[in-house]
């Protein structure tokens, strides 16, 4: 599967902003099979520390949103669940961490039931905002490739003369 640009900016915060060493996209657990269709979206280590960011990542610009509210909430909920297995399986030796990155998701039955998931960090609305600003001010800093798509073009937007 294509990466997606939310994605890009997601492994851009993991790797310039959060220190991971290594960043994968579109992750299939290994063995093929009904489990290796369940896809993870980002995944990030950090090898110093020990750490491992496993990331759902909703990009829609009109609003997250699944048929109805609780069919988006079941969803999300069923994603973290499959990103619990394959953090305890496959990262037993990192301290993991969940992600939900989304820029739209609407204020009211959505947000409410999602900060109810016990160990999903959502980066939603206002927090992502502040992460993707975070990445254009390291842009505005650097020059280097960092060899991330999104990235780059932020750098290149930063940089532009007249």
């Amino acid at each position: 599967m294509m990466t997606d640009v939310g994605e890009y900016i997601v492994g851009a915060y993991l790797q310039l902003k959060l220190g991971c060493d290594v960043v994968s996209y579109n992750v299939r657990p290994p063995g093929g099979g009904l489990e290796g269709l369940e896809e993870l979206d980002v995944v990030g280590i950090d090898l110093k520390s020990h750490r491992a960011y496993i990331c759902e990542v909703t990009t829609h610009i009109r609003g997250t949103l699944y048929k109805d509210n609780p069919t988006t909430v079941r969803k999300i909920r069923n994603k973290h669940e499959r990103q619990k297995r394959y953090g305890a399986k496959y990262l037993e030796n990192f301290n993991c961490k969940y992600m939900f990155w989304s820029p739209v998701v609407p204020e009211g039955y959505i947000t409410e039931h999602l900060s109810k998931i016990k160990g999903l960090d959502l980066v939603i609305n206002g927090k992502y905002k502040s992460k993707v600003e975070e990445l254009q001010e390291l842009a505005k800093e650097t020059t280097h490739d960092a060899r991330n798509p999104v990235f780059r073009i932020l750098q290149i937007l930063e940089h532009m003369r007249e």
